[in-house]
């Protein structure tokens, strides 16, 4: 393992995309990033097939050994507990990093995106963290800065009625995609820029969290305290949206939401909202789906929602919130087989 002391360590987590995460790594050597010392890490989360062996590969590459430390993992911790593997290992440093950078294994840097975020960052003192703007293979803007959902944005989603999303506007919770630098709620973990001290004082992923709202949670305690989240435009990213996690606009490609999906959606509000917080949002969502079923059959058009929402709704978010422990927190990853439950 080489010797690494830079002032960024960005992060890339993988499972079974070993080709692009090499081309993501790729991408950030490629770059000098104005002057700033970067190292990666490259975690591999148990990936099934040869991931393994090819990142493997790669990593005695020239270019790569004196700057990239591999972590093969012999389990799938997902992705904040899969971040937190490196996070806990900069801590123990006696100078870690200034900042970390989390780049999806799907993703790779479409111009100096890093030295952006980290001299925003140098002149903002009081900001935590900074996103990117992330770009589709064709060049075309996604949403990458977020507002904290809450019960008006998941009764309005889960509704599905344009008059009354347009009413909630400003509880919505994706930005607009051509949004300028601003602070922010949250930013899309598929590029993020973190200040490491900040991150350690508020003790980096909430390791309940296998996959979903664990950035979106870690950066609800940065702004609890007293920190500040941006968007920062400048900075661009290329995503292949869904290639990592099978969702895509938060919806995932199968039509049916991931059980953990469902965990993880009652753990950000148990842990944000409190118990009878997150009761009150878990109604005004299923509320929501029920008058979204009611019109929709009325009017004979297509219901929206993902495949099996009340089976999977009602197992894992109302039956432990009402019923059961609502911080239960599954190990998802232990046993995972298929592709989407790995990365953001």
């Amino acid at each position: 393992m080489p010797h690494l002391q830079a002032q960024i360590a960005v992060i890339v987590v993988n499972y079974g995309t070993a080709d692009l995460a090499i081309a993501a790594v790729e991408s950030v050597l490629a770059r000098t990033h104005d002057g700033y010392s970067v190292e990666v890490h490259l975690v591999d989360n148990a990936s099934s097939g040869e991931d393994a062996e090819l990142l493997a590969k790669a990593a005695v590459q020239p270019g790569w050994t004196e700057r990239v430390v591999l972590w093969l993992e012999s389990e799938n911790h997902g992705f904040g507990r899969g971040n937190n593997v490196v996070l806990q290992a900069l801590a123990a440093r006696a100078v870690p990093p200034d900042y970390i950078f989390l780049l999806n294994p799907d993703a790779s840097l479409e111009n100096d995106a890093i030295a952006i975020l980290a001299s925003f960052l140098d002149d903002t003192p009081d900001a935590a963290a900074a996103g990117a703007q992330i770009l589709r293979p064709d060049r075309g803007a996604v949403t990458a800065a977020f507002r904290f959902p809450g019960m008006a944005s998941e009764f309005s989603e889960a509704l599905g009625v344009g008059t009354v999303s347009r009413i909630f506007a400003s509880s919505q919770v994706a930005f607009p995609v051509d949004l300028s630098r601003q602070r922010i709620g949250w930013a899309s973990g598929a590029a993020v820029m973190l200040r490491f001290d900040m991150a350690r004082q508020v003790g980096f992923f909430d390791t309940d969290f296998f996959l979903y709202y664990e950035e979106t949670e870690l950066m609800w305690r940065l702004q609890k305290a007293g920190h500040d989240v941006w968007f920062v435009p400048e900075a661009r990213i290329s995503h292949v949206a869904g290639a990592a996690t099978g969702m895509q606009g938060g919806k995932h490609l199968s039509k049916k939401q991931p059980s953990y999906w469902y965990d993880s959606w009652r753990l950000y509000y148990v842990k944000t909202h409190g118990v009878w917080g997150a009761r009150r949002v878990a109604l005004a969502r299923a509320l929501g789906f029920g008058l979204n079923v009611a019109l929709r059959t009325v009017t004979r058009q297509q219901v929206r929602g993902p495949m099996n929402f009340w089976g999977d709704f009602r197992t894992f978010v109302l039956r432990p919130l009402f019923f059961g422990n609502p911080a239960e927190a599954h190990p998802w990853g232990r046993n995972a087989k298929t592709k989407d439950v790995a990365s953001k």
